[in-house]
């Protein structure tokens, strides 16, 4: 399993001012580059490498950086062509699919450039790292990261490592290739997962990840950016910007919590995990607007990658299961109707009159959902139910 470990790098002036350098060069050639494969047509490595390598090494790149520059072009037009294939950019001719492909593509002046081993070398006991740069060698940079990525470093790193600027602060972002844990092949059942937005997730064992503080935080920063897009100014759109990297950061670094929780849950109880597959809920909900907008901020998807990647460190089983009707359906009886959901918090079945609050029997059906899928043999259908008339 590939993991991406990102730490912190601690230079000093004069090497911070040659990494700058370096990676303003190497963008700056990679923009080149990729306006010679648009005008040409021409956008495979080897073709890209027989016709622009010389230029490369004359723009002061060494033979390695030059290289990472063609694949770096060419991966981004590979890319691109990808998108349009499968529909991505919308119809041929729209407007966006125009706008994307009439021009060639441009990379920032700090946007990450990959090193190999050639080009970088670790020193993890001692914490710094020795990279190639347009001004020499700069040997003993420090970098700081927390014990386990150290040990994931020393253990399992392989292949490139990307250097990004990114708010004033530069990182490296080495790729791990863990060995996955061997599945547990006989669960004792399944840990059921309702994620949502008053609660992020209610999980089948009790366990009730409430969202009202972020939730509450987010409608603060949404008000907040509102006002700061109506003012219009350069600090304005800047104090914007640090404002949409902070809401991300703490909603990710909730969804990492609430995911180890979870999985932690699983592991300990020998049981697997069963997850709604929610792929393209935002376009089959219809909901009035400032629900649109409280769904469409709600980083579900993250959760459920979180999730994922680590259940499948720790050896637990995940499958996915229909999402129709676990809300509406009784734990219970198995009864459905619409009307057992009088509010978004009570469930109370009209069949057999089971009370509970509605997350947690959601949280059960899943689970008795992903039990059904296991046994089927299916990771990613679930048994069809019909609602009440």
């Amino acid at each position: 399993m590939k993991l991406a470990v990102r730490v912190k790098l601690l230079p000093t002036p004069e090497q911070a001012s040659a990494l700058a350098a370096t990676l303003r060069a190497c963008n700056e050639a990679a923009n080149w580059l990729s306006s010679e494969a648009f005008n040409h047509q021409v956008t495979s490595r080897a073709g890209l490498q027989a016709r622009a390598y010389g230029d490369l090494r004359a723009r002061g790149l060494s033979a390695q950086p030059a290289l990472h520059v063609v694949r770096k072009v060419s991966d981004a037009y590979a890319v691109l062509k990808a998108h349009a294939r499968v529909g991505n950019l919308g119809e041929p001719g729209s407007q966006r699919y125009v706008r994307a492909t009439s021009k060639s593509i441009t990379f920032r002046a700090g946007a990450a450039q990959p090193f190999d081993d050639r080009c970088l070398s670790w020193q993890v006991s001692a914490s710094t790292v020795s990279i190639w740069s347009v001004s020499g060698r700069l040997k003993r940079i420090a970098f700081a990261g927390y014990p386990e990525q150290l040990d994931l470093l020393v253990r399992y790193r392989r292949g490139e490592s990307d250097l990004l600027h990114q708010n004033g602060e530069w990182y490296l972002i080495a790729t791990c290739d863990v060995p996955e844990v061997e599945e547990n092949s006989r669960p004792d059942g399944f840990v059921g997962v309702d994620l949502g937005i008053v609660n992020i997730a209610t999980t089948s064992t009790g366990q009730r990840h409430s969202g009202r503080r972020l939730n509450r935080r987010r409608e603060l920063d949404r008000r907040l950016r509102g006002r700061l897009q109506q003012r219009g100014t350069k600090s304005a759109k800047r104090r914007a910007k640090r404002l949409a990297g902070r809401e991300a950061r703490r909603a990710r670094d909730i969804n990492h919590k609430i995911s180890k929780c979870i999985v932690a849950e699983a592991q300990r109880t020998g049981r697997g995990i069963a997850l709604e597959d929610l792929s393209g809920i935002r376009e089959r909900v219809r909901l009035k607007k400032p629900q649109r907008v409280t769904l469409h901020s709600w980083a579900f998807h993250q959760l459920g990658q979180f999730i994922v990647y680590k259940a499948r460190r720790a050896g637990v089983p995940v499958v996915y299961v229909d999402p129709c009707y676990t809300s509406q359906e009784c734990s219970r009886c198995h009864y459905v109707d619409k009307r057992n959901r009088p509010s978004q918090a009570v469930f109370e079945c009209r069949s057999c009159g089971f009370v509970e609050h509605a997350d947690l029997n959601a949280s059960h059906n899943i689970a008795a959902r992903g039990w059904w899928v296991w046994v089927r043999g299916a990771r990613s259908a679930a048994p069809v139910l019909t609602p009440a008339a």
